[in-house]
């Protein structure tokens, strides 16, 4: 392999090395902010908080190596579809830390006791699914598996469903009105995630050579 060659492999290994790191990071913090709701946590907080300055700072970098990459070594085929999708799911990865980071402070105002029963039940079911999905988004992307984006789909359903269960608990009444308009607040935080998550599969089949790019609204 030419030397050229192997600088720019290697400046694409890197690449990928920092957008993996972004997906460990913003599914372990879903993971931590889940188990917190709604227990009123103001540690996983702050915590969170941190990691979104570090997620600022990765973005940034990301971008410019991946134009710099683009604008000096003109790739073409494989290498330029992983570039195109770097700098597509940038935004998705940033944005969802975000909401991780809102979910958890909205949560933070809610303690267990407020909701029903049946609203704990969605709520703790609907973050699982969350994290799951963050989960098998991540293992898609570095393992290039474009099949994820099917199962992914499914669960992006299931989470709608989800949701407007929860709606309908909270418009039954027995929820203080002060937590039903946080949690009506809260709850599409989930859905949102869940979006983020299968447009960045959508990305994965485009960058797997397997078809056009796909981004929902």
């Amino acid at each position: 392999m030419p030397e050229q060659r192997q600088a720019f492999q290697r400046e694409l290994d890197a690449i990928d090395a920092k957008v993996i790191e972004l997906f460990a990071l913003v599914a372990a913090d879903l993971a931590r902010a889940v188990p917190a709701l709604p227990d009123g946590n103001h540690d996983v907080v702050k915590v969170l908080a941190e990691h979104g300055l570090v997620i600022d700072l990765l973005c940034p970098e990301i971008e410019r190596r991946v134009k710099t990459a683009i604008l000096l070594q003109a790739p073409v085929a494989s290498d330029l579809r992983f570039l195109l999708c770097a700098l597509r799911i940038l935004p998705e990865l940033e944005r969802s830390h975000h909401l991780v980071v809102q979910l958890a402070s909205r949560a933070s105002r809610i303690r267990s006791e407020d909701l029903s029963p049946r609203g704990r039940e969605l709520v703790g079911r609907m973050g699982n699914l969350a994290s799951d999905m963050w989960r098998c988004t991540a293992d898609a992307w570095y393992q290039r598996d474009h099949s994820a984006a099917a199962v992914l789909a499914e669960r992006d359903n299931e989470m709608d469903e989800l949701h407007a269960s929860l709606i309908a608990e909270l418009s039954s009444g027995r929820t203080a009105l002060a937590v039903t308009i946080e949690m009506t607040l809260m709850a599409p935080l989930y859905e949102r995630l869940s979006d983020h998550a299968v447009n960045i599969a959508g990305q994965i089949i485009y960058i797997a050579g397997s078809g056009p790019s796909v981004v929902r609204s």
